[in-house]
């Protein structure tokens, strides 16, 4: 073999299809269609699929098929960014935020002001229909701030509201830590609770689970640390209030949200320990006990409920089965969508998936719910 003349001919091809342009020569037009249907195909087969939705009573299943249909309708999450990681890292810059205005209310409860500010008990403004909202917010007036297993602030919020509008339809909805605070409190209360329903949003179900996978590698470094600092800096700015009762130096040290909980929350609510407080914030455990329709939406590949990969049949810690065992409970599973992410569309600004489900679930609780509160 002439090697130099192979060179030759090598050099004198590539110099055509600089001068002829990659797409001009039909190889590179070849190659992206090529490439695009491949893509198409693998998201239309793996990506984009129905959700699971879990539920024992056939009455409730119904009512979500026919008045909130999105539950059983194909998610077809936002194509350049499906995976679980990338959903919740992009969510919080690329949709827009509602004009909403706000007039503050305080309620006391017996220690200080009650607030929790994951959770919201409802807005909503669709198809010219407008419901109120109540958002409680935290506002630290003792030395004391939250958990997810203390519902003490949130029982204060839901029976102030109640008094206000007694013969008003009530219900709420919890977002990440917001919804395992208001899964805790359905379980704690059953049916002696003023709601008619809830609804929960990428809830954290076994706290076990989630901080054992917030500390792998990666996802220490896109989620952990981040949250950990966020936990220091919201409690630095009442430092001299609680550096009387906690080392505050330990705390600050703390890399990781179970080291800040060990140093910090567990200890702030009597715990004997970090496992005691992991397992009593765990909804999981509560969810046998839930007295009122509850739905709830989780993504598979959410790290902070983690399953294998975007797989229904291999969850860890979202309890398929012991929902199962609750008639008013049904959960909503899809394959993809991250924590609190669920983006859809080419350039998802204005909505997304878990929007559509919160806004069809309270609009049929309030205007049809009659037909499920006879379960």
């Amino acid at each position: 073999m002439d090697w130099q003349v192979l060179t030759r001919e090598l050099s004198l091809y590539l110099e055509s299809q600089v001068r002829v342009g990659l797409f001009g020569s039909g190889v590179g037009l070849s190659l992206v269609l090529g490439f695009g249907v491949a893509y198409a195909c693998y998201y239309l087969s793996s990506i984009a699929k129905k959700p699971q939705l879990v539920a024992s009573n056939e009455r409730f299943c119904r009512f979500l098929e026919e008045y909130c249909p999105v539950v059983t309708e194909t998610y077809y999450p936002t194509i350049w960014c499906w995976e679980g990681r990338v959903q919740t890292l992009l969510r919080p810059f690329i949709t827009s935020r509602p004009q909403v205005q706000y007039r503050k209310c305080v309620v006391f409860n017996n220690r200080g002001i009650a607030g929790e500010e994951l959770l919201f008990a409802l807005s909503l403004k669709a198809d010219k229909k407008a419901y109120d909202g109540i958002f409680p917010y935290d506002s630290l007036q003792t030395p004391r701030t939250y958990c997810a297993a203390n519902t003490e602030d949130l029982e204060a919020v839901i029976h102030h509201i109640h008094d206000l509008y007694p013969s008003a339809p009530f219900m709420a909805a919890g977002v990440s830590m917001g919804g395992m605070l208001l899964l805790n409190y359905l379980g704690k209360t059953g049916r002696d609770t003023p709601l008619m329903a809830a609804a929960i949003f990428s809830a954290g179900w076994n706290v076990f689970e989630s901080v054992e996978s917030l500390e792998k590698p990666l996802n220490w470094l896109l989620f952990n640390y981040y949250l950990t600092t966020c936990l220091q800096s919201s409690i630095s700015r009442h430092r001299e209030m609680l550096e009387k009762l906690f080392d505050m130096d330990l705390v600050m040290k703390a890399r990781t949200v179970r080291e800040f909980d060990k140093q910090f929350t567990s200890v702030m609510f009597g715990y004997r320990s970090i496992d005691d407080y992991y397992e009593d914030a765990s909804p999981c455990r509560k969810l046998k006990s839930v007295g009122i329709p509850v739905l709830c939406l989780n993504s598979v590949d959410d790290v902070f409920s983690p399953g294998h990969g975007n797989s229904f049949s291999s969850l860890l810690a979202i309890p398929v089965e012991t929902a199962k065992q609750n008639a008013n409970v049904a959960l909503v599973l899809t394959s993809c969508g991250g924590h609190i992410g669920f983006l859809e569309g080419i350039w998802p600004r204005k909505c997304t998936y878990m929007d559509r489900v919160f806004k069809q679930f309270v609009q049929a609780v309030f205007e049809h719910g009659n037909k499920i509160f006879s379960m």
